[in-house]
C-alpha cells in the first residue's frame, strides 16, 4: 500500500543509510499499514554518535519517539521508531524510569 506519510519516512531512512548514519532499517507489515502513526520502524545506527544525529533528524516529524527494541519479536534491529502520540508518551515515561 502506498501511504505518502510512510513513504516520506522510508525515503528519509534510505537517505540516512546512504549517508552511512544507519546500518539497516526495516518496516514489518508495510503492505497493511494505512497511516504513519501505526507503523513500527526498526533501525540499527552505525554508532552511538550517529544515532544521536539520526534521532535529531527524525525529530522533525510529528510524534517521533525511539526506544530500545527489547522484545525482538518483529525485528532483531536495535531500536524501534514510532510516530504515534501514544507511543511518544509511553516512551517518555519509560526513559524517565530507566
Amino acid at each position: 500500500m502506498n501511504v505518502p506519510e510512510i513513504t516520506e519516512i522510508k525515503e528519509k531512512l534510505e537517505q540516512l543509510k546512504s549517508e552511512k548514519m544507519i546500518r539497516k532499517w526495516e518496516l514489518p507489515y508495510e503492505n497493511i499499514l494505512t497511516r504513519r502513526s501505526a507503523a513500527l520502524f526498526f533501525v540499527t545506527p552505525k554508532s552511538k554518535d550517529k544515532a544521536e544525529v539520526v534521532w535529531k533528524q527524525l525529530n522533525a516529524y510529528e510524534n517521533f519517539s525511539v526506544r530500545l527494541n527489547n522484545e525482538k519479536k518483529l525485528s532483531d534491529l536495535k531500536y524501534v521508531i514510532t510516530f504515534s502520540e501514544e507511543e511518544k508518551e509511553k516512551n517518555a515515561v519509560e526513559s524517565e524510569v530507566s
